[in-house]
């Protein structure tokens, strides 16, 4: 268990010199003698901690919080790689330390906590506090029906209290796209056997339930076979491993989950070396496709984009954060389906930042289809492990380019924020779809890196085709 700050100094010393990092992270509010007062996460732990030194602090954030303020003596923090993992590492700490100004965070049966049933392929959920002591867990407005049932889903595993729901919801957005895991879907072999016992519900031959047959491993194998259950929704994107389908095993999916549970504990580092030794195995053992799923995946868990996450914080971006703002955009440029080409153009600090500019000259026999003209460029940029990763991409189209983007982000093990800029007829912009806050508080710089992107595509299409031309 890692200490639980890296650094203590006095709140005074803090209030002269502003002196805690701007990252995310948890910071630790304590008293003269250095016991634990409040225990609270930040996107920016400089900006969270000198928000407490408002003149209004009483109005703005509570009666209470004033009072504690006049007891802290010193301040401490613990830095994060990323806002989700601060998010969670708040809501651990909170539950073992038990800070006395955290008391709404321990006591209120409102707030939520993410649970992993004690099931042979357990399910990942989010239940309110108030529903915890309840045997089964309150989801799609669907109750098991059966004792067996209730016993099945008992919990295995508690975290949290989460007292912000909107985050949380975005984290688990995260957290599945890097562990797939199952949260509604019934399992295969229970499918399979359900089906199974359907049928022996039938008399055979005439013979009523003695004509039945007995139920065994290879009639349950040879119904399945025969009738291969759908995949559900989740499976089909990606978000289920396919538990539903019987493309894993139980022993498979207990490693995903173990995965969660040690990210959810905190463990990051060793959760990354464990990681490491499996895709090793997996290489020695000839298992390329398993090894490159856990590749990415372990990418993934080292560039954690959680952009949506900064939403839930209640301070503004500062300068210092801005300049740290990527946003690409990429457009497509052809004539009549001939000289296709792709861009990329990057805006740092809400200016375009041409060096990172990148051309891309097709090589599919797209014919005219943005959609995988867009898919091949994305994948191709996706590839580069050494570019910066943005915290916003921005697609020229509405929904169709939007779900392209998001597919390649997707089967990359790549969490990032997609934007997309709808155009009317006269190829204006008209309004802009993805996450709302991040729209709504970069819309300037994502038009303007759309505008650069289609002058920077008609630029090199005009280069391009004048090359074809010559060369006819």
């Amino acid at each position: 268990m890692p200490k639980l700050w890296e650094k203590i100094q006095t709140f005074e010393a803090f209030r002269k010199k502003n002196s805690l990092p701007e990252v995310p992270g948890v910071y630790f509010f304590l008293d003269e003698k250095k016991k634990l007062l409040y225990i609270g996460k930040a996107t920016s732990l400089r900006d969270r901690v000198k928000s407490y030194f408002s003149s209004d602090i009483g109005r703005t954030r509570g009666l209470k919080i004033e009072r504690m303020l006049e007891k802290v003596g010193f301040v401490a923090h613990r830095k994060t790689d990323s806002v989700l993992e601060a998010l969670i590492l708040e809501a651990s700490l909170i539950k073992v330390h038990q800070p006395s100004y955290n008391t709404d965070a321990k006591d209120d049966k409102s707030y939520n906590h993410v649970v992993i049933t004690k099931e042979l392929f357990p399910r990942v959920l989010i239940v309110r506090g108030r529903d915890l002591g309840r045997q089964e867990p309150i989801t799609n407005n669907q109750r098991p029906k059966t004792d067996n049932q209730q016993q099945k889903m008992r919990y295995k595993y508690v975290f949290g209290p989460f007292p912000a729901g909107g985050a949380l919801r975005e984290a688990m957005k995260i957290v599945r796209k890097l562990f797939p895991f199952r949260d509604r879907c019934i399992p295969f072999e229970e499918k399979s056997i359900s089906h199974l016992e359907r049928s022996r519900s039938l008399p055979a031959g005439g013979q009523g339930s003695r004509g039945r047959r007995r139920k065994n491993s290879s009639e349950i194998l040879r119904v399945a076979q025969n009738d291969k259950p759908p995949a559900c929704f989740n499976r089909q994107i990606g978000l289920c491993p396919g538990v539903c389908t019987g493309e894993i095993t139980a022993r498979e999916y207990a490693r995903t989950i173990n995965h969660i549970r040690l990210f959810f504990e905190g463990h990051k580092g060793m959760l990354i070396k464990k990681l490491e030794r499996e895709m090793k195995t997996a290489a020695k053992n000839l298992e390329f496709e398993s090894a490159g799923g856990i590749k990415k995946t372990l990418f993934g868990l080292r560039h954690i984009q959680d952009m949506a996450l900064i939403k839930n914080d209640q301070q503004p971006i500062t300068n210092d954060q801005q300049e740290k703002m990527r946003i690409e955009a990429y457009d497509v440029a052809h004539l009549g389906g001939s000289a296709s080409v792709g861009v990329m153009v990057v805006l740092q600090n809400g200016r375009s930042a041409k060096e990172f500019y990148r051309k891309f000259t097709l090589r599919g026999g797209h014919e005219g289809n943005d959609l995988t003209a867009l898919e091949e460029i994305l994948k191709r940029r996706l590839k580069h492990l050494e570019w910066p990763l943005p915290e916003i991409i921005v697609v020229d189209g509405a929904l169709l380019q939007l779900g392209v983007a998001e597919q390649v982000s997707l089967s990359l093990g790549i969490t990032i924020p997609i934007v997309g800029v709808v155009k009317n007829t006269k190829h204006q912009p008209e309004r802009l779809i993805g996450p709302e806050t991040l729209t709504r508080r970069f819309k300037k710089e994502i038009l303007l890196a759309n505008s650069e992107a289609h002058r920077f595509a008609i630029t090199f299409h005009r280069v391009r085709r004048g090359k074809e031309f010559l060369n006819k």
